[in-house]
């Protein structure tokens, strides 16, 4: 009988092995026998949850617990911190806080380490220093720096044993697979990609990190005109500046040089410096008040043509309408951390992305029950 991998306690598998056949009644009640047993040889019967760990416990973080309790087939063991341990209270009962630096006492404990820092300073290098312990799942969202990060995990990942799939989301993430389906179905076209109006986590977070920020929320704003005009199948050639503005709302500190905090803001490679951005420093007060919520939100639309004279204008769009940002992410990021773990089970390791995973292995759902309930 083959053996399941060592680690692999959630799923059972079952062999089909059967003799010549002698008769025709025996012949049909083993054809009978063997279709049951196929389908059972492939259905993966859970028999324990898979252990997750967060690490980091801001809005993502938070909204990784909570996906968590949706999730029937996973548990919380531990939440990691490089804050206080004792200063964060969490939502689930008899779960440790530990220090971030505590983590690698941790593996082989934890199926799946979900990493939820920010992508310019924390995701860059806590992915591949987690991958030598976990398998992982982060949300990396620096679209130009997602090729070296992808090759840097995936020598971490492989080189221990570990299942990273990087840059999960929805964008990078959802929007990138429609891309891709879209681009297929349609050769002949363009792309393009409008987020907002909406609270981007990962620009706020790099404001944040600017000496003398206290707090920020950064609005990304589609430009209209450019939206109508590729909904009109226009084929249009658009700068990143031409189809979105930013608009950014801070809270300085004390004291702190407004001018100097401007200036690097607008002049950030990757984020700011691209596009038409407006800076505007509140108090704290009116941050909490009007801007505490994380909404956000946008659309992929690939305009092409089809027909033996190219003249059938053809539209593709995939859009999202979110209340919560971070919420949403961090759905995403459960339904990968299943993949991660199943396919850690498999033996297949080193970094993945959402273009490697196809959704069976998201789904909690057996092969039949999709086909039944999807197809």
């Amino acid at each position: 009988m083959n053996s399941a991998p060592a680690n692999a306690g959630k799923y059972v598998r079952f062999p089909v092995t059967f003799e010549a056949d002698t008769t025709q009644k025996e012949t049909e009640e083993k054809n009978k026998s063997t279709r049951k047993l196929e389908e059972l040889k492939t259905k993966m019967i859970a028999t324990e949850k898979i252990r997750i760990a967060i690490a980091g416990y801001g809005n993502l973080g938070k909204g990784v617990e909570a996906g968590i309790m949706q999730n029937p087939d996973m548990e919380l063991i531990a939440v990691f911190t490089r804050r206080a341990p004792e200063s964060i209270k969490i939502r689930t009962q008899c779960v440790p806080v530990c220090r971030y630096s505590d983590m690698t006492e941790w593996a082989g404990k934890a199926d799946v380490m979900i990493l939820c820092g920010g992508s310019a300073t924390d995701l860059i290098w806590q992915v591949p220093h987690a991958a030598q312990f976990f398998n992982t799942v982060d949300s990396f969202d620096t679209h130009a720096k997602i090729p070296w990060f992808y090759s840097t995990v995936n020598e971490a990942a492989r080189s221990s044993g570990h299942t990273s799939i990087i840059s999960v989301g929805w964008d990078p993430g959802m929007f990138s697979i429609a891309r891709v389906y879209s681009n297929c179905i349609l050769p002949s076209g363009k792309d393009y990609t409008f987020w907002g109006p909406g609270v981007s986590q990962g620009h706020s977070d790099a404001i944040r990190r600017i000496s003398g920020v206290a707090d920020a929320r950064q609005y990304t704003i589609p430009v209209d005109d450019s939206v109508k005009s590729v909904r009109n199948g226009d084929n249009s050639e658009l700068t990143a500046g031409q189809k979105h503005k930013r608009l950014c709302y801070v809270v300085a500190e004390e004291n702190a040089d407004l001018s100097r905090i401007e200036k690097e803001i607008k002049e950030m490679p990757d984020y700011f410096k691209e596009y038409e951005t407006t800076v505007k420093f509140i108090s704290k007060d009116d941050l909490e008040k009007n801007h505490s919520e994380m909404p956000h939100g946008g659309f992929v639309i690939r305009s092409g043509v089809t027909g033996k004279d190219e003249k059938h204008k053809q539209i593709i769009e995939y859009s999202l309408k979110l209340e919560s940002n971070p919420g949403f992410t961090a759905n995403v990021l459960l339904a990968y951390a299943r993949a991660a773990y199943r396919l850690s089970c498999r033996s297949e390791y080193g970094a993945k992305t959402v273009f490697d995973i196809p959704p069976a292995l998201l789904s909690p759902l057996t092969e039949t029950e999709l086909i039944k309930r999807f197809l």
